[in-house]
């Protein structure tokens, strides 16, 4: 387990940018591309949430740096891997005493219980037992079948209790792993620090989830660049005007073993990765990156019909991406997403 962690700073004042990406972070999914080129008042790129961290910023004093700060107070809080952060207390006392997680994991862990109980556990938080089994770096590691097996007894997201700020695992074993929902949750700690600190306009993006605060210049859209899951280059672009973006995708972390490829996102109801169809989602919603993230996510386990029904009762909306090349808009981001990459087409929804 790592120390709490402290921030890793790289900062550019009154860069300009036109029809480039921004975010670093996008290279896992989603980047952000910033057209009719204007200046930038700070840039920041950080390291956080085992993600490159970029920052934007116009407007506000040291905004970005007050962000970034933010976003690593989060991490440390609710990171399994940080060392006395709240979520590996919880962890070391499973089947103990409640833990007292403090206020703003607890708050993450809430709404992101809510997510887990309204995707019928397509995400489920507990998963830390079977995700911990797995490595997807540069050192790979397939579990084998028995251990994924005692692994699944000890997750289940209703085994997990949450009062005010007490948490509880019912069983020894159960772990708390928040990767599915983090970066969002980063995201959203982000656009948090922006509103206090007097920015105009905003762009923060960590791995593969943005965050779009204010309005452009002249009135523009933000233009989203939506990754292409089997190649370089975006699939196309979406035209916001502020909210949340996230993607998963099964190109994202990955490895070949026994004669098959294995991806990062796992299905809680197996332990093993997502066989859904699927082979990317992009969620954007209006107030919550932890929800686009935490949607994207279950998006991708649940597949294209029970995802494109999660999406409207969660009020996201999304872009759908399955194994033939299919491209499926639900209604919210119809004439906002325009299509680039000639091998995927455009597909009437079911």
């Amino acid at each position: 387990m790592t120390k709490t962690r402290k921030a890793r700073l790289s900062f550019g004042k009154r860069a300009v940018f036109c029809a480039g990406v921004l975010a670093l972070g996008g290279l896992a999914g989603v980047g952000l591309w910033l057209c009719g080129g204007f200046a930038a008042e700070e840039s920041l790129s950080t390291f956080a949430m085992g993600s490159y961290v970029q920052q934007t910023v116009w407007g506000g004093q040291d905004s970005a740096r007050a962000a970034n700060e933010a976003i690593v107070r989060l991490e440390n809080e609710i990171s399994w891997r940080v060392r006395d952060s709240g979520i590996a207390r919880l962890n070391a006392s499973a089947g103990k005493a409640a833990v007292s997680l403090g206020e703003e994991a607890a708050s993450v862990m809430k709404e992101a219980l809510a997510l887990c109980q309204e995707s019928g556990g397509a995400l489920d938080i507990t998963l830390g037992a079977v995700t911990q089994l797995w490595s997807f770096d540069e050192n790979p590691r397939l579990p084998q079948a028995d251990q994924l097996e005692a692994a699944l007894a000890l997750t289940g997201w209703r085994g997990l209790s949450l009062q005010g700020d007490q948490a509880r695992l019912a069983r020894p074993g159960m772990a708390v792993d928040l990767g599915g929902i983090g970066k969002g949750a980063a995201c959203d700690a982000a656009v948090e620090s922006y509103q206090t600190s007097g920015v105009k306009r905003a762009v923060a993006a960590v791995g593969g989830s943005i965050g779009l605060y204010g309005r452009k210049p002249f009135g523009q859209p933000w233009r989203v660049a939506v990754r292409n899951p089997l190649g370089e280059g975006s699939l196309g672009t979406l035209e916001l005007e502020g909210g949340f973006v996230s993607t998963s995708g099964s190109y994202e972390k990955r490895f070949e073993a026994q004669g098959r490829s294995y991806h990062h996102l796992l299905d809680p109801r197996t332990g093993y990765p997502a066989e859904s169809g699927l082979i990317s989602v992009t969620v954007w919603h209006p107030e919550s990156g932890l929800a686009s993230d935490g949607l994207a996510t279950a998006c991708f386990v649940l597949g294209l019909g029970e995802g494109l029904e999660l999406l409207r009762k969660s009020g996201g909306e999304g872009v759908f991406v399955d194994e033939e090349s299919n491209v499926y808009l639900t209604d919210g981001l119809a004439g906002r997403f325009t299509l680039h990459a000639g091998e995927f087409h455009l597909a009437e929804l079911p």
